[in-house]
């Protein structure tokens, strides 16, 4: 009796570790996987795709990690005071801290994006080409975005291992139908100078590590609202303009929220002939709202030549 009690024991142990063997990643089923919702997020956001992937792959262990499996939480991102989303919570530096929890790996991707170009203190990652990889892993370890001394090197490291950085220059995956297996195929379809050209008529390019594109001949905001996915009111807002501006008034217009801040380097502006405050925040990226607070104005406000206008932080 004691024999077969042993021997069921046994089997069922045999059997769970076969069942996790069998659902555990390895790195290459991770980049296949993945590789599309990071190439993706790099078209929304302008993120590197091999950045994305690496720091998922890093941040859940290929997606084994209880975070990934559980909570589909591949980056690690902790709730923090704007979350509002389902939590969970897990041992990490401390003791029970609160991450989030998404329905989808998909969703982990897209908050991973949102973070990043949400935090003023990575704004300047967004002025380097996608193609840099290194320039963004090192730019990460330097805002802060993890206390590991060598997260830099780490990311390089799966980057290169892996070949990851083809998908920053257009190389994806395909399944050869005789081994099912998969390989990577390079399709070179950008050039040294990539820019982010990911929806079709429009080059979009960055300013305060926010995305813009140049006003063309038979634009309209409708056109331009359903050729990014926005809402009909999101390319107005972002842009600080009323429900009755003409397009053909502006060059540019920004498809995502303006910063907070100027970028580090310009701190201050001096009016020129001409210029209105909104053309200050259109110039620097900056929201109308904060352009008015950080120099004691109320809306509507006009500046003159020769003032001097704060970019950063409240005038004192």
């Amino acid at each position: 009796m004691k024999n077969m009690l042993r021997l069921s024991i046994l089997i069922v142990f045999c059997t769970t570790s076969v069942i996790l063997l069998a659902q555990s990643k390895s790195r290459s089923q991770y980049i296949e996987e993945y590789h599309e919702l990071a190439i993706k997020e790099m078209n929304r956001v302008g993120i590197p795709a091999s950045i994305t992937l690496a720091q998922g792959m890093l941040e859940s262990g290929n997606g084994n990690s209880t975070l990934a499996r559980k909570s589909n939480n591949h980056f690690g991102i902790k709730c923090h005071n704007d979350w509002k989303g389902k939590r969970v919570y897990h041992d990490d530096d401390r003791k029970g801290e609160c991450f989030r929890k998404y329905k989808t790996v998909y969703q982990s991707y897209i908050d991973h994006s949102d973070f990043l170009t949400g935090k003023q203190r990575y704004a300047s990652l967004f002025e380097l080409k996608t193609t840099d990889y290194k320039g963004w892993a090192k730019g990460l370890k330097k805002a802060g975005y993890a206390t590991d001394p060598k997260y830099a090197h780490r990311l390089i490291e799966i980057i290169e291992e892996n070949n990851l950085d083809r998908f920053d220059r257009g190389g994806t995956f395909v399944r050869n139908s005789d081994s099912g297996a998969s390989k990577p195929v390079v399709r070179r379809t950008y050039n040294d100078d990539f820019t982010i050209d990911a929806f079709g008529s429009h080059q979009v390019k960055l300013n305060n590590g926010v995305k813009y594109i140049s006003v063309l001949d038979g634009d309209s905001f409708e056109k331009i609202s359903e050729e990014f996915g926005l809402k009909s009111w999101e390319v107005y807002t972002y842009n600080d303009l009323p429900d009755n501006a003409k397009i053909k008034t502006y060059k540019y217009l920004y498809v995502q929220p303006k910063r907070n801040k100027a970028h580090r380097k310009h701190n201050v502006h001096k009016v020129k002939s001409g210029e209105t405050l909104h053309y200050v925040s259109q110039k620097y990226g900056v929201k109308l709202s904060r352009l008015y607070r950080y120099n004691n104005l109320r809306k509507g406000d006009r500046v003159k030549e020769g003032q001097f206008i704060q970019l950063r932080r409240k005038k004192k």
